[in-house]
């Protein structure tokens, strides 16, 4: 029976943080605010690698009390800045796609699970030339839930066409880990993601610290 591995993707199979934090920047101008984001300091980093919403807050903070209201309003002109440059700074981890390859020339399913709108995902994907490499794509609006709600997971599993006790889940962060966890599967978790080695704190299954060894880290969870 064969394995299926499914990803995060920011912070996970790629850095995306550079593209995300420009975006909310671009954000912060249509809203007439003079709040900035800075892609060289790890909190902004780690930050952008947990949705629009998330960085805008953490701009918006640095000015004073957050307005929700505020928030909303500039999450669109987000996203639609980032649809505009979504690759001009975002780079695939060394050795993400090698491994990917890997995986699938032994048999293995390969999906993407990602609390990034499907259609942005999609287009990355694209951008950086990987849409073939991935059996499945699932994102925040392909269904009405999302990570860490299982059934985003298993939306996933479904269309690789994997099985639920052959199947692990490797990404970056809490969510991630939230998401492993109430889907009754084991976690991996990267440690050289924004977050680095404190992931260690969430008790995965098993850490990655370079995708050289995913096949190793892969065969000691699900032989």
């Amino acid at each position: 029976m064969k394995r299926c591995v499914i990803f995060d993707l920011d912070g996970t199979l790629a850095d995306t943080s550079g593209d995300l934090l420009a975006a909310a920047n671009a954000a912060f101008v249509d809203l007439g605010v003079a709040a900035r984001l800075d892609p060289s300091v790890p909190h902004d980093q780690a930050t952008a690698l947990k949705g629009g919403r998330a960085m805008l807050r953490l701009g918006l903070s640095r000015l004073g009390p957050v307005d929700e209201d505020v928030v909303d309003a500039g999450y669109q002109p987000l996203l639609t800045a980032y649809g505009r440059n979504i690759a001009r700074h975002t780079t695939f981890y060394p050795g993400a796609l090698d491994a990917v390859r890997r995986l699938r020339a032994r048999g293995d399913a390969v999906g993407i699970c990602t609390n990034k709108p499907e259609g942005l995902a999609a287009q990355l994907l694209s951008a950086l030339g990987a849409t073939d490499l991935f059996d499945a794509l699932v994102g925040a609006d392909t269904l009405p839930v999302r990570k860490p709600d299982p059934e985003h997971f298993w939306e996933t599993l479904r269309r690789c066409d994997g099985h639920r006790d052959r199947t692990v889940l490797i990404g970056d962060t809490v969510t991630d880990r939230k998401t492993a966890a109430a889907a009754g599967i084991p976690c991996v978790l990267v440690t050289f993601a924004p977050a680095g080695a404190s992931v260690a704190d969430l008790s995965p299954e098993a850490l990655l610290h370079d995708y050289a060894d995913l096949e190793s880290v892969l065969e000691a969870l699900i032989p």
